[in-house]
């Protein structure tokens, strides 16, 4: 059962700012492989994106000092981490990391995110729909995905992100959707 906005998880300020710092160079591969990863597995997702498989996505963290990228091209799909979102992008999501990883994996349910005013969705409504959709669809495991980005140190880490998600998923300050 997802779990409801109240209370969402954020990161921690003072990891926040020791991430400032640290260039984003090394993150690039690890989101490439998250990517061919997600192509891999989940090929359906470009069809449900259908026309807004051309579009450009912001994702907003706002609890880190970075932010991503997203073009889900069929032909070419990237993450990319920036420390600005650039301009020209068709959207923005922006809301605290655990609930936007949150939305990708189910755990946590978009529109009460969206109706309690934790994310906030700028630009093409239609295309955000039409990639929470397809997201939906697609049932990503993201801590298989993200470990499969780590090449042969994948099924070391596997565990240690299930755990990571595991703790944001019951902190208990995070409250159960009724129902």
């Amino acid at each position: 059962m997802p779990i409801s906005a109240a209370a969402v998880p954020t990161v921690p300020f003072l990891v926040s700012l020791a991430v400032r710092p640290l260039p984003l160079g090394p993150l690039q591969p690890l989101l490439a492989g998250f990517m061919a990863a997600v192509t891999r597995r989940h090929p359906r997702i470009f069809e449900r994106l259908g026309p807004h498989a051309g579009k450009r996505f912001g994702l907003d963290p706002t609890d880190l000092p970075l932010a991503f990228v997203l073009a889900p091209d069929p032909a070419c799909p990237r993450a990319v981490a920036v420390r600005e979102l650039p301009a020209g992008l068709d959207a923005r999501i922006a809301g605290p990391l655990a609930g936007l990883v949150g939305q990708l994996d189910g755990s946590y349910d978009g529109d009460a995110l969206f109706f309690s005013r934790d994310i906030v969705v700028e630009g093409d409504m239609e295309a955000v729909l039409a990639l929470r959709n397809a997201l939906d669809d697609a049932q990503i495991d993201v801590a298989r995905l993200a470990a499969a980005a780590l090449g042969p140190f994948g099924a070391f880490a596997e565990p240690v992100l299930r755990g990571a998600l595991r703790a944001v998923r019951t902190d208990d300050r995070v409250a159960r959707r009724d129902g």
